[in-house]
This record gives C-alpha cells, sequence and structure tokens, in this order.
C-alpha cells in the first residue's frame, strides 16, 4: 500500500463555507459568506490533509502510572524542620535577632519545641536556652523509617501517674506538650540601657594606649585626670584628690589598685611609677626605669608589672630594692595592655605591634606568642572560670574578640564586632563578659560566652569608650570616654549561674577537675 492510499483511508471533514474554518494548525480562515472557488477548495483541502497525516505520524509519549510518590526514606526531617526559619532568613534578620529582647528569644524556642513535638514526636518536656547553640545536637530522634507511613497509629498510654491527660481533655496536644506548657519559665535577666549615675571627669584624655580609670576592693574609684588623681567613695559619693604631678611637669598616664585596695600605682608620662597609700594619702615610693609613658599596670601580689611606650615590660617588687627588677623584651612597639592570670602564674601582654604575648614568672622570653589580630591589643581579659581562657580584643583595623586556649596554645573562637575593641572584662559569677568600643559605633557590649551572643548593648557615651572598670561586687561597671564623663552600670548579676558550674567541671580547659 502506497502513501497515497493510506491518505484516502483518513477521513476529511468538509469545510463549511459561510462559516469559520479552523485547519492548517490552528490558524482560523473566516470566510464571510462567500462561497469558495474551486481552486481555493482544492487548497484547503490539500492542507487539511498535510495536518492530520503529520498529526497521525508524530510519535505520542505515553507516561505509565497514575501519579509521582516521591522517596523520602533518606529525609531527616527534624533536621530540615530545625533549620527551616533559619534559611529564610537575610543575614540582617539573623542579626536583629541577636538583639531582640531575651522574652521573645524564649517564646520562639517554646514554640519550636511545640511544634517539634507535635509533628516530629521529638518528647520535649522543657523549654531550651534560646542563648545555646545546640544545632549540632538537632537530632532528637534516630528513627530510621519515613516520615508518612500508611499504618494505623495506636494512641499511646501515657504512665506518668498523675500528670497524663485525661482521655476526656479536648485538648490537641500530645502529653510532652502539655508538660512542656507546664514547664517553669526562668524570667528573663533584664540589664538597663540607662546608666545609674554620671559623673563629670574634666581633662579625661581622649588617648587609646593609656589605663586611667580602676576599681579597688575597697569601693573607692581612682581616675587619672591630666595631671591629677582622684579618688571616688562608691559608697559616700565623695571625692578626694590623692596627688598631682603637675609641679614636676609631669602628666598621668595610668592607675592601677592591688589586690587587697590599700595602694594604688600611677604611671606618668616621664616614665615613673609612684606607689600611694590610699587611706593615708602619701608617696611610699617612686620607681625608675622607663625611658616613655608608662601606659599600662597590673599588680600580682606584691609585684608589680608596668609596661611603656619604650617597649619594655619591668616586674619589681615593691618590698626588695629597685635593682631587682626583670626586664621583659618582646614587644617591637608601646605596650598598652598588661593582666595576670587569676592563678597568678602567667601575665598576657598587649602591643601596638599587633601582637599578644604570654609569660610565665621565670622565663624572659614569651611562653606563647599570637599574631591573628590586625590592630594593636589593648583589651585583654583572663576568664575567671575556666582555667588557661584567654580573651582580647583588636584596634580599628582588626575589630575582632578572640579567645586563646593558654594551656594549648590554640585559637578557640573568634568574632567581629564591628569597632574598636578599647576594653574587656569578665563577670565573677557569670559565663559572661563585657567589651568596650570605639571607632565607629562607641557602644558596650555584653556577651555570653561561649555561644557569642548579645545579651545587651549600651549606648550613651559620644565618644571612644577607652576606660572600663569593674565593681567588686561584680555587679556593676563604670565606662570612661573622651566626652569626659563617666557612667556607671548594671550590666552583671550578683546571683552565680549554676550552669556556669556545670560547664566548669566538663571543660576541657579546667585541669583541675582531673586526676592525673
Amino acid at each position: 500500500m502506497t502513501l497515497l492510499d493510506d491518505l484516502t483511508l483518513i477521513r476529511v471533514p468538509q469545510p463549511v463555507y459561510g462559516a469559520a474554518v479552523a485547519r492548517n494548525g490552528g490558524r482560523c480562515k473566516e470566510c464571510f459568506g462567500r462561497s469558495a472557488s474551486p481552486f481555493r477548495e482544492r487548497q484547503l483541502r490539500q492542507s487539511d490533509l498535510e495536518f492530520e497525516c503529520y498529526a497521525a505520524s508524530s510519535p505520542v509519549s505515553v507516561k505509565s502510572g497514575d501519579r509521582f510518590i516521591p522517596a523520602r526514606a533518606g529525609s531527616n526531617w527534624s533536621i530540615n524542620f530545625h533549620y527551616a526559619n533559619e534559611n529564610c532568613r537575610s543575614h540582617n534578620q539573623n542579626h536583629r535577632s541577636k538583639d531582640a529582647g531575651a522574652d521573645t528569644g524564649k517564646d520562639a524556642a517554646a514554640y519550636s519545641a511545640l511544634l517539634r513535638n507535635e509533628l516530629l514526636g521529638a518528647g520535649i518536656e522543657t523549654v531550651p536556652d534560646p542563648h545555646t547553640d545546640d544545632r549540632r545536637h538537632a537530632v532528637l530522634s534516630q528513627d530510621s523509617h519515613s516520615l508518612f507511613r500508611y499504618t494505623i497509629h495506636a494512641k499511646r498510654v501515657p504512665s506518668d501517674g498523675g500528670n497524663e491527660v485525661s482521655p476526656y481533655s479536648l485538648s490537641p496536644l500530645s502529653n510532652k506538650s502539655h508538660k512542656l506548657l507546664r514547664s517553669p519559665r526562668k524570667p528573663a535577666r533584664k540589664i538597663s540601657k540607662i546608666p545609674f549615675k554620671v559623673l563629670d571627669a574634666p581633662e579625661l584624655q581622649d588617648d587609646f594606649y593609656l589605663n586611667l580609670v580602676d576599681w579597688s576592693a575597697g569601693n573607692l574609684l581612682s581616675v587619672g585626670l591630666g595631671a591629677c588623681v582622684y579618688l571616688w567613695s562608691a559608697c559616700t559619693s565623695q571625692v578626694t584628690r590623692l596627688c598631682d604631678l603637675s609641679v614636676d611637669g609631669d602628666s598621668v598616664t595610668s592607675v592601677c589598685w592591688n589586690e587587697r585596695g590599700s595602694l594604688v600605682a600611677v604611671g606618668t608620662h616621664k616614665g615613673f611609677v609612684q606607689i600611694w597609700d590610699a587611706a593615708g594619702g602619701r608617696k611610699l615610693t617612686s620607681l625608675e626605669g622607663h625611658s616613655a609613658r608608662v601606659g599600662a599596670l597590673a599588680w600580682n601580689g606584691e609585684q608589680l608589672s608596668s609596661g611603656s611606650r619604650d617597649r619594655v615590660i619591668l616586674q619589681r617588687d615593691i618590698r626588695t630594692p629597685p635593682s631587682a627588677e626583670r626586664r621583659l623584651q618582646g614587644h617591637r612597639q608601646e605596650v598598652c595592655g598588661l593582666k595576670w592570670s587569676p592563678d597568678h602564674q602567667h601575665l598576657a601582654s598587649g602591643g601596638n605591634d599587633n601582637k599578644l604575648l604570654v609569660w610565665n614568672s621565670s622565663s624572659l622570653l614569651p611562653v606563647q606568642q599570637y599574631s591573628d589580630h590586625l590592630a594593636a591589643v589593648k583589651a585583654i581579659a583572663w576568664s575567671p572560670h575556666q582555667h588557661g581562657l584567654l580573651a582580647s580584643g583588636g584596634g580599628t583595623a582588626d575589630r575582632c574578640l578572640r579567645f586563646w586556649n593558654t594551656l594549648t596554645g590554640q585559637a578557640l573562637q573568634s568574632t567581629d564586632t564591628g569597632s574598636q575593641v578599647c576594653n574587656l572584662a569578665w563577670s565573677k559569677h557569670a559565663n559572661e563578659l563585657v567589651s568596650t568600643h570605639g571607632y565607629s559605633q562607641n557602644q558596650i557590649l555584653v556577651w555570653k560566652y561561649p555561644s557569642l551572643t548579645q545579651v545587651a548593648k549600651l549606648t550613651g557615651h559620644s565618644y571612644r569608650v577607652l576606660y572600663l572598670a569593674v565593681s567588686p561586687d561584680g555587679e556593676a561597671i563604670v565606662t570612661g570616654a573622651g566626652d569626659e564623663t563617666l557612667r556607671f552600670w548594671n550590666v552583671f548579676s550578683k546571683t552565680r549561674c549554676t550552669k556556669v558550674s556545670r560547664h566548669e567541671s566538663k571543660s576541657v580547659l579546667n585541669l583541675f577537675t582531673r586526676i592525673r
């Protein structure tokens, strides 16, 4: 049979003249009441035959089955549910969420736990802490079956004594969700964003490399203003002038109290270190040895360490003659930060050469050197909760807050604060720390460690917040800036958190809890 014979088998519909004819690939040809000529009729028939022949000869793809069922055996629904909201947020939304209140975070955590109980059967009975980074422990159920199963779900009979849900209850929630909603809610700690006291501090210098404010164990605040050192009593609010260096043509560059709060060391612009008796108001001794200004001081019992612009650190015992001193040389530029560890075994020093050095009490060379900062290191603080944990902050070109394990010499964590880090101080009661900043935001930040979430952000200074001191009870801090004001803030809670002690016992850095 030929192709022409095949075409004769195809039924060709006759066109209706005087009406619309839809043929030839969907094109519409209209004849408005006119009769078609024989030549036009043959053209229409030929085009219709070609179109239907093409439609008959083209292959038709037929899909087997009536629907598509995806395979979900390899899907981890608990992890996908945990990350669903995180992936939908932008960077700015995540940054704003860190600054949100603690109440909002608790409500969001409770709502998320409730959904995971009802949809995934997670079995959560207590509201998780929103500040705790538990993403790595997000898998709560290890079921290998898929989420959707065509089986009859048998309701489990709870065996919790008097806490089970009544079978006549109209609540759609499960027993675990009822326990979750009945769990006690810890009240969120409120940090006031307004200072409770503001003092004028005329002639308070706006110099990043100086340390002009310190708070003693006897609740006395020492402040270096120009060529004088003033003492302010936090109990009576009485102000007394301790010394005046203008007679010698000198000025104050640093102040530091000893641990008992009876002696205050004063560093001067000419390189002297004076020891003053605060109660008697008299100078005990004046130590020489530096050829430039002394911008950093740190006590270690009866020993006093001083750092200067001459790049030298001097350690001297005030009970011995001045000739018995140790010279520590490791920095290539001015030493602007000094802090002794809580166990009195190691000294951390920061310099304008972007170096952070750690010294012990016997060697003249640094035992550890950290060079990750990209700017001057003035902010240094040892953790009172974890042995060997050291925090440091960099200047304007660095802006980072870094944590170090001085027992192993390894870097632990780091975060970009967004502005110059001027000072650091740990809380005495909780695993938190406060940082003060300069260019360009001039803010005060309270951090929770080790999650490094911002607990509070305090503003009020119009210049760089260069000075920081913590009250003897560990609750309040005082900050000083180039705007010539001292502001007092309540940032830390006096009640010691039980979670801190639990973390201390499990910490890798705490070697005192292990039997050797």
